[in-house]
C-alpha cells in the first residue's frame, strides 16, 4: 500500500502543484499497521522553500486524500500525514 500511495502522491504533485520553483521529492511513505495512516516524508530543494511548501501541502490535504481514494479503489486510504526530511 505504501508504494502505491508514493506513487500516486508523485503523479498528483508533478499534474496538480505548482511548488514555485521548489523540487519536491517523496521518500518513505509510512503506513501503520490499522491502515488507518500513512505518514508521507518528503524533501524540498532549495531547503528554505521547506514551510512554505509544507504549508502548501498541508492546506491541500484533503483535496490529495480525496484524489488517493479515486486511484487507487481501496477503501478505507489511510489519513495522510506530511513531514519534511533533509
Amino acid at each position: 500500500m505504501a508504494s502505491v500511495i508514493r506513487e500516486e502522491l508523485n503523479r498528483i504533485f508533478l499534474r496538480d502543484f505548482d511548488f514555485n520553483g521548489a523540487l519536491v521529492t517523496i521518500g518513505d511513505v509510512d503506513v501503520s499497521e490499522k491502515l488507518d495512516e500513512a505518514k508521507v516524508h518528503f524533501s524540498v530543494l532549495p531547503f528554505e522553500k521547506g514551510p512554505e511548501t509544507y504549508k502548501m501541502i498541508d492546506d491541500r490535504r484533503r483535496e490529495l486524500q480525496y484524489k488517493l481514494v479515486r486511484k487507487m479503489n481501496v477503501k478505507p486510504v489511510p489519513r495522510l500525514k506530511f513531514e519534511i526530511t533533509q
